[in-house]
C-alpha cells in the first residue's frame, strides 16, 4: 500500500467530515412519526434510553424514555444530537474501492467481496495465517463483538485479533480479575444516592458521562461527601468537599499512602478482611514507607488533604469508589486500579447496601464488548484462551476441532509494531480509527503505509478508512437487532429502527457473506440477531460473564437485566458479593501490592512539562461520528492546549496564542486556553481530532505489562509559543499534514 490515493482535501470533499444540522422546523415526519422506537444512545457505556422517531425509513427525532431506570430521560449533549448521524451527507451508501490518483469509486459487492477475500487468501498462503490481523471496536453490539471473535478464529483463522477497548477498559478488567476474579462493576448506579462518602478517581463525570452525575448529586443532597482525584478542577471538582490534584503518573503513590494512613490509625474492618480477603500483610508491606509527607512530595498533593481524604473514607459507613480512564491509560493502570480496590477492601464496604466500586466503561458497549470475543486472549463469556477447558468448551459450542482455535495473539498496538516488522501484512478493522485513537499516530500512520491490503468496514470513511483498498459500507447502531452492555452490567435491547440506506449492508450479513466466501458457512447459520445471542448465550454458561439465563424477552420485560444470570428464573445481579463469595480460586478478594514506579516518562530540561490527555463532553472517542454533527462541533470546535496562568506567564503565552507542543514523537499546533483549573506543571490537550491538532501524535506507545494498555495520561513535553493569535476556528484546520 501506497500513500493516500489523493490529497486529504480531495478526500474530505467527497467523503467528509461536512457537518450536518437538523433543518430549522424539523425534519419532515417528526410530529407525525411512523413509528417510536425505544432503544439506546450509541455513544458512552451508560448508553441512556432513548426514542427515535421515524419516518419512511429515515430517524427524524427523538423523544425522551421517562420510564428507562437509568437515566429516566436525561440525556447528554451527544445524546441529544446522535440521530443527525441517520441523515447524515457523508454516510456511505456503498462499497468503495481504491483508485489511485482519484480516491475512492463506487464497486459492487461482489468485486468488493471477492478483492477482500482473494487478498485474504493470498496473504495467508504467502505468509501464514497468522500475517492476517483484525481490529474491532466496542461501539458493536454484544452479538457483533461474539461474531467478530468467532469469525476471526474460524473463518479467518487468525490469532491477531484484538480491539478498542485496549485503550479503554483493560487496566480496569485485569484489575478486577486480580481482585475478584470478574469484571463488572460491583453495583448498580442507583447505590450511589445513599453513599455517605463518594470518591472519584480520573473520571471526568460531568463531562464524558453527564447522566451519570445525577445519581452523585441525589447522595450529594442527601449530605454525602466528595472527594475527586484529577490533576485538572474538572466540573465535579468546583463543588467536591476535597479536590486532590494528582501530579500525572503518581497514582498509585496516592493510594498507598491513603491506604498505610488507614492501617496507620486502624480504619480497617477486620472482620471481611480476616474471613473474606488474602494477601493483606503483602499489601500492606509494599506501601510501609508511603508517609503523607513521601505522597506529598511525588504527588505534588498537600498531605494534609491526603489525610482528610483518607479519614473521610476510613470513617463511612456507606461509600463509593468510582474511576476511569484518567489512573487507567497508563503503565501502571493496573497498579492503579488495584490501589483504589485496596481501599475499598480494607474497609469491607463491598456487597452491602449502597456501597459500592465501579469501574466507568468508557465506550457503549465496552463492557459486552470485552466479555464475548474480540480480545486477543480472551473467549466468550470472560474466559482465557489459553486455559485448557475454556478453549475445549468454546470449541465444541463452534463445532470446531479445539487443535484449530488460535491461541492468543498480538494487542492493538503490539499489532501496529508488527506490521511495521512486517509481520502483519494484511488488516481487517470494524468501529475503530486507530490513526486517530493509538498514540504516536504518525507511527501507526506508516504501519498503514507498509500494508500489503486493508479492508474497512464502517458507515463513515473515517482517517484510518483513507488508507484501505476497499471500504465495506456498513451499519449505523439502530440499523440492526441486538443487545448490548451499560457500565453497570445491565444488558438492554438495541431495537432495529430503521434498515442500512443505498446499497450498504448490516454488519452481520457482511461477516456472514465474508465466512461464506472463506468456506466457513456452516458455522455462521444465523437466522437473526436473537439466534447469535442465543448462541452467545451457551457459549457464556459458566463463564464469570455468565449470560445464559437472559432471553431478548427477559430484557424487554425487565428493561434490562443484569449478569451474572445463569439460569432462566434467575433474575439477575445488580449488586455483587453479597454473599462474600468472589470469583477467584480461592472464593475470598484479594489484595494486590501496588508499590510506586515512576512513568514510562519522565520531565527532563528538554521536555519540562507534563502532558494528559481526555476528553469534551460533545466529542466522542475518535470523534468519526461526532466530528460530523454541526452542534456538537460549535460547542467544541477544536482543541485546545489548557495552560495554568503561571505558566503561561513564564512562556509569554497569551489567550488563544498558537502554540507548538513538542514531545519525543512529533509537535502539533495548538491555541492555548489559560485557566486555573490545572495543574502548574501540566497542560492537557483532548484527543478527539487528527492531523496536526491530534494530541495523539505527541502521546507515548509504552504499555502496561500486564494490561498492553498505552500510556495515555503522562508524557514530557514542551511549549513553543508562536507569536501570532489563533483565526477562527475551522474544522477543516484539524486535517492538514503534520
Amino acid at each position: 500500500m501506497a500513500k493516500l490515493p489523493v490529497s486529504t482535501e480531495k478526500i474530505i470533499e467527497d467523503f467528509g467530515p461536512h457537518l450536518n444540522y437538523a433543518p430549522k422546523d424539523g425534519y419532515v415526519g417528526r410530529d407525525e412519526p411512523d413509528d417510536v422506537v425505544k432503544t439506546h444512545c450509541c455513544f458512552c457505556g451508560m448508553q441512556c434510553g432513548i426514542q427515535l422517531l421515524v419516518k419512511e425509513n429515515k430517524v427524524v427525532g427523538f423523544e425522551p424514555w421517562m420510564e428507562f431506570p437509568f437515566n429516566e430521560g436525561r440525556l447528554c449533549p451527544k445524546g441529544v444530537q446522535r440521530y443527525l448521524q441517520n441523515n447524515h451527507p457523508d454516510r456511505l451508501l456503498h462499497p468503495l474501492k481504491r483508485v489511485e490518483g482519484k480516491g475512492f469509486e463506487k464497486t459492487t459487492w461482489d468485486e468488493a467481496m471477492d478483492k477482500t477475500v482473494s487478498e485474504i487468501k493470498r496473504i495467508q498462503e504467502k505468509y501464514g495465517k497468522h500475517a492476517f490481523g483484525m481490529l474491532s471496536g466496542v461501539s458493536l453490539t454484544n452479538e457483533k463483538s461474539y461474531l467478530v471473535g468467532k469469525f476471526a478464529r474460524v473463518a479467518l483463522k487468525t490469532r491477531n485479533l484484538d480491539y478498542n477497548g485496549r485503550l479503554c477498559m483493560v487496566s480496569a478488567g485485569a484489575g478486577n480479575k486480580k481482585a475478584f476474579g470478574l469484571d463488572r462493576a460491583s453495583n448498580n448506579y442507583s447505590d450511589l444516592e445513599h453513599a455517605e462518602v463518594i470518591i472519584v478517581a480520573g473520571a471526568n463525570i460531568s463531562e464524558t458521562f453527564p447522566t451519570l452525575t445525577h445519581w452523585i448529586w441525589k447522595a450529594r443532597d442527601r449530605g454525602a461527601k466528595l472527594i475527586v482525584i484529577d490533576p485538572r478542577m474538572i466540573p465535579l471538582a468546583r463543588t467536591a468537599d476535597i479536590h486532590l490534584d494528582v501530579k500525572p503518573g503518581t497514582d498509585s503513590a496516592l493510594y498507598g499512602a491513603m491506604l498505610k494512613y488507614l492501617v496507620d490509625h486502624d480504619m480497617l474492618d477486620h472482620d471481611f478482611i480476616d474471613n473474606y480477603t488474602s494477601g493483606f500483610q503483602e499489601t500492606i508491606d509494599a506501601v510501609k514507607d508511603n508517609t503523607l509527607e513521601w505522597a506529598e512530595e511525588i504527588t505534588g498533593i498537600d498531605k494534609e488533604k491526603i489525610k482528610a481524604a483518607a479519614e473521610l473514607w476510613g470513617k463511612a459507613k456507606t461509600s463509593f469508589l468510582l474511576h476511569a480512564r484518567g489512573i487507567e491509560q497508563h503503565t501502571k493502570g493496573v497498579d492503579n486500579v488495584v490501589g483504589c480496590i485496596n481501599l475499598v477492601l480494607a474497609t469491607g464496604r463491598l456487597g452491602k447496601p449502597y456501597c459500592g466500586y465501579a469501574t466507568i466503561t468508557g465506550q457503549g458497549n465496552g463492557q459486552g464488548g470485552r466479555e464475548h470475543g474480540h480480545k486477543c486472549d480472551q473467549l466468550p463469556g470472560n474466559r482465557d484462551i489459553e486455559n485448557p477447558e475454556h478453549r475445549k468448551y468454546i470449541s465444541e459450542v463452534w463445532g470446531i476441532d479445539e487443535k484449530d482455535m488460535p491461541g492468543k495473539g498480538l494487542s492493538a498496538y503490539e499489532i501496529i509494531d508488527a506490521i511495521h516488522r512486517g509481520e502483519i501484512k494484511g488488516l481487517l478493522s470494524i468501529c475503530f480509527n486507530p490513526l486517530v485513537s493509538l498514540p504516536n499516530n504518525s507511527y501507526v500512520r506508516e504501519a498503514l503505509e507498509k500494508l500489503e491490503f486493508y479492508v474497512c468496514i464502517d458507515f463513515f470513511l473515517n482517517e484510518t478508512a483513507r488508507h484501505a483498498d476497499i471500504v465495506l459500507a456498513g451499519s449505523l447502531q439502530e440499523e440492526e437487532e441486538g443487545t448490548t452492555t451499560s457500565a453497570e452490567g445491565r444488558v438492554i435491547r438495541i431495537r432495529q429502527a430503521v434498515t442500512p440506506p443505498g446499497d450498504a449492508r448490516t454488519d452481520t450479513s457482511i461477516f456472514l457473506e465474508l465466512a461464506k466466501r472463506l468456506g466457513e458457512e456452516d458455522k455462521f447459520t444465523y437466522e437473526n440477531s436473537e439466534a447469535i445471542f442465543n448462541e452467545l448465550r451457551v457459549a457464556s454458561k459458566g463463564g464469570t460473564a455468565n449470560y445464559f439465563g437472559i432471553s431478548y424477552k427477559k430484557i424487554e420485560d425487565n428493561m434490562g437485566v443484569f449478569w451474572p444470570c445463569p439460569t432462566d428464573d434467575h433474575p439477575g445481579t445488580p449488586r455483587l458479593w453479597e454473599d462474600k463469595v468472589f470469583c477467584t480460586p480461592d472464593k475470598k478478594a484479594h489484595f494486590n501490592p501496588a508499590p510506586y514506579r515512576l512513568p514510562s516518562e519522565v520531565t527532563d530540561d528538554e521536555y519540562p512539562i507534563t502532558l494528559t490527555t481526555g476528553r469534551v463532553v460533545s466529542q466522542y472517542l475518535s470523534g468519526t461520528q461526532t466530528r460530523r454533527i454541526g452542534k456538537l462541533v460549535d460547542q467544541f470546535p477544536e482543541p485546545m492546549v489548557e495552560i495554568h496562568p503561571e505558566l503561561a506567564a513564564k512562556y509569554g503565552i497569551k489567550q488563544r496564542e498558537l502554540v507548538r507542543v513538542a514531545t519525543r514523537r512529533g509537535e502539533g499546533l495548538f491555541p492555548a486556553n489559560i485557566v486555573e483549573t490545572i495543574r502548574k506543571d501540566t497542560v492537557f490537550i483532548p484527543y478527539h481530532w487528527p492531523g496536526i491538532k491530534s494530541a495523539n501524535q505527541l502521546t507515548i506507545g509504552t504499555l502496561d505489562p500486564v494490561s498492553k494498555m498505552p500510556e495515555f495520561k503522562v508524557c514530557a513535553c514542551e511549549l513553543h509559543p508562536q507569536g501570532t493569535i489563533a483565526p477562527p476556528s475551522n474544522e477543516s484546520e484539524a486535517y492538514a499534514s503534520v
